[in-house]
């Protein structure tokens, strides 16, 4: 998908309706394979996938009381006994269909579409998900709106969780193998404190290194690092609505790098965002066909800015009206991307 020239383009793979290029004024802006198989082979890190059938990690691997019972998840977090992305084989290691072009909203764009039968990865009842990206120009801007619907649309069951969010790894300043020197603006300094199990306690408290909104600071060699979920909305557990594409759009973050003068700015209606220094990200050698050598990038190679509803949502009873959906509901969200280049 091109915007008016190659330099604003988007390119979008039907496995895991992941993002493979997103351009911003002739730089792509994420990380990414040079050909479609090694998503399928070497790609460990999630780069530019969509995660579902839930965000993030599900404390236990397990989902206590829903349709009045219990279902027991994949466990995939490393040392952790977490249920992580959706599990081992979650809607980003899944052929979608698509991509169907679609005009939404006035806007040029693809649908891709994925039926997650019951079952799937432990979760209960057959949902379908759409998802949409629409691609437009704000001036020198290049936009990129995502927005995800899903449906129960089984008759297996009453009940079952979800959340979806894409999981694209940033790098601002691409002809470097870090990320140190980015500058970041984040829309709020408020997370969920977690427990030894990389699993939140159910507090929200400020984040020691980080200021307040609106005020910068900038990535250096090693710190700060960060894998956290950080909260635009306290009262979220109360108030969110399952469907949250309604709702006005929040700055989650700001990224750019004085080196390149790329910037990309992070908006969504969800009530919370993953943001993650990529300290653990390894992304392997691949040889393309052509016999071109793609190197291995290592950790802080990339930033993921993931919008979600709170982690372990789904395992949470107290918390779970933020991604439990019956029959007859749409669980919905909204994310808009803006890069462009001083």
């Amino acid at each position: 998908m091109s915007l008016i020239n190659p330099e604003s383009a988007f390119t979008f793979l039907s496995y895991g309706a992941l993002i493979q290029e997103f351009k911003v004024a002739g730089h792509n802006v994420v990380q990414s394979f040079p050909e479609a198989k090694f998503y399928k082979t070497h790609n460990d890190a999630y780069l530019g996938e969509t995660i579902g059938r839930t965000t993030n990690r599900v404390k236990g691997a397990i989902l206590e009381n829903l349709n009045g019972q219990s279902y027991k998840l994949a466990v995939n977090d490393g040392d952790n006994p977490n249920s992580l992305h959706g599990g081992l084989r979650g809607w980003g290691k899944q052929d979608f269909e698509g991509p169907k072009p679609v005009n939404r909203n006035g806007r040029e764009g693809v649908q891709f579409r994925y039926l997650s039968r019951d079952g799937d990865e432990g979760y209960p009842g057959t949902v379908e998900c759409l998802v949409w990206y629409t691609a437009s120009m704000e001036g020198e801007k290049t936009v990129l709106e995502i927005e995800y619907q899903v449906e129960l649309v089984g008759d297996e069951c009453d009940e079952t969780v979800c959340g979806v969010t894409n999981h694209s790894y940033f790098h601002v300043n691409p002809g470097m193998s870090t990320t140190e020197g980015t500058v970041v603006s984040l829309g709020t300094n408020q997370f969920l404190e977690l427990d030894q199990c990389q699993t939140p306690t159910g507090k929200i408290t400020i984040f020691p290194s980080i200021p307040q909104p609106g005020k910068s600071f900038t990535l250096g060699a090693t710190e700060p690092a960060i894998d956290d979920c950080f909260v635009m909305d306290t009262t979220a557990p109360q108030t969110c609505p399952l469907d949250t594409r309604s709702l006005p759009l929040r700055h989650l973050a700001t990224i750019s790098h004085p080196d390149t003068g790329l910037s990309l700015e992070i908006q969504s209606t969800e009530p919370a965002f993953q943001f993650y220094t990529g300290d653990g990200l390894y992304i392997p050698e691949a040889v393309t066909g052509q016999g071109i050598r793609i190197p291995s990038r290592g950790k802080r190679s990339g930033i993921a800015i993931e919008p979600s509803r709170y982690v372990d949502c789904a395992g949470r009873e107290e918390w779970r009206g933020m991604c439990r959906l019956r029959k007859g509901q749409l669980w919905g969200a909204k994310s808009v991307y803006r890069g462009w280049k001083e």
